[in-house]
């Protein structure tokens, strides 16, 4: 607590890095990036599949870059040696394991609180991703089969009967990933895969053609649960089936209650902030995932922590409106 850092980033993702690393570029030094896994970009090593492409236009949306920082297309692997590189070149603190549980403002500083001590910060910028706290069905999963409930890969094996759950981009790439080395389904309230890119929407179609991934479409749960080892699943249709395992891919939420006890308000799912990212406490700026509709752009959060920079070292834009 003897120590003040200037800048305290909450969240080693692309948006914390590029905040750290741009405020470090204009000259600010005493910066602390805190992340409450192992190391950066959490997300990209939990949720994207070995050799998964990264694009910089994400779903096509293009961005053009702001900062000092120069992505381009690549994949998981060339994702993370790039910002392992750009962390490497930067005097930038981070700490690891360090999961914070609320920002508490006082007079001239914030007071940053972990399990286990606290840190005081001029400013503070929380780039918390939504796939931190992955969505979860609202019912009920019993105790017995919670090993077989899983919102990843790591865990499937050859020749189980696995049903993944959602119709997104990731929702794909787990059932195309799985296709030929188990028995897959793919689960999905609505009848296509239009929020999907054009990419994995080619890949799905190929994969359910070819008999490779079993599409269950227009297909909503009931409720699951345990019989004889299986997971058996009810649908709102009156069907039945029986999995080995089910793999939820339904997106993530915003973690409501850490910005409720640090005083950042919210509308609509996302933190009420201005043009330059400040939220209606001063000080504290968010960026990344968690400004953003369905969050996903890398290019987005690198603009996000150059203009976060710009404004902590007094550059901010005019306009102050909350959006």
């Amino acid at each position: 607590m003897e120590n003040t850092y200037q800048i305290a980033i909450i969240g080693a993702g692309p948006a914390g890095i590029a905040t750290a690393v741009e405020a470090y570029i204009l000259g600010i030094r005493n910066i602390i990036l805190l992340e409450k896994e192992t190391n950066h970009n959490a997300t990209i090593r939990k949720f994207y599949k070995d050799n998964k492409r990264v694009d910089k236009d994400w779903k096509g949306q293009k961005v053009e870059l702001d900062g000092n920082i120069y992505f381009v297309d690549g994949t998981k692997e060339s994702t993370l040696d790039f910002f392992d590189e750009i962390l490497d070149h930067h005097s930038v603190e981070l700490q690891t394991h360090t999961e914070v549980q609320k920002i508490v403002k006082h007079d001239d500083h914030f007071e940053v609180f972990y399990g286990g001590g606290s840190i005081r910060a001029k400013y503070v910028v929380v780039t918390i991703g939504r796939m931190g706290k992955p969505n979860k069905p609202t019912y009920k999963i019993p105790p017995s089969i919670k090993s077989q409930i899983n919102f990843t890969l790591d865990k499937c094996q050859p020749r189980e009967r696995i049903m993944v759950v959602g119709g997104g981009d990731t929702a794909i790439e787990y059932a195309v990933d799985l296709a030929g080395q188990t028995d897959v389904a793919i689960c999905y309230r609505r009848g296509t895969f239009r929020r999907a890119n054009p990419t994995n929407q080619k890949n799905i179609a190929e994969a359910i053609d070819s008999g490779m991934v079993r599409a269950m479409l227009n297909m909503d749960i009931e409720s699951i649960d345990g019989e004889h080892g299986h997971i058996k699943v009810y649908f709102k249709d009156g069907s039945i089936e029986y999995f080995d395992r089910i793999v939820y891919a339904i997106g993530g939420t915003t973690p409501s209650t850490f910005l409720q006890s640090s005083g950042i308000r919210e509308e609509d799912g996302k933190p009420v902030h201005d043009d330059n990212y400040m939220t209606d406490v001063p000080g504290i700026f968010v960026a990344g995932d968690i400004t953003q509709e369905s969050g996903g752009s890398i290019a987005l959060g690198l603009n996000h922590g150059y203009a976060i920079a710009r404004c902590i070292m007094g550059h901010c834009t005019k306009k102050k409106q909350l959006n």
